[in-house]
């Protein structure tokens, strides 16, 4: 069976664009994420924050009920699958 991956930035498409701080969520998004998640499909989140500021915008999007397969890095199948880590991020 086919796996879906759904990589998805984290300023400007999660949440307005307010950076440093984390603006307003993208609601309609978020839901659709989960809704997508729920079917089975993965979901990475990338950032270009730095690594205090990715945590807190994982911790952010726990709140709304998002929780990322990966962070700013591929899923350990597609590492496996491809016999290392890649330097772009796979999407299928």
């Amino acid at each position: 069976m086919k796996q879906n991956i759904i990589a998805v930035d984290f300023d400007g498409t999660l949440c307005e664009n307010k950076w440093p701080e984390i603006g307003m969520p993208n609601e309609e998004l978020i839901e659709y994420l989960k809704k997508r998640q729920a079917n089975g499909e993965k979901l990475i989140l990338w950032t270009s924050r730095n690594e205090e500021q990715t945590k807190e915008a994982v911790e952010w999007c726990k709140k709304y009920g998002l929780i990322f397969d990966a962070v700013n890095d591929n899923l350990p199948e597609i590492v496996e699958a491809f016999g290392g880590n890649l330097q772009k991020d796979i999407c299928k």
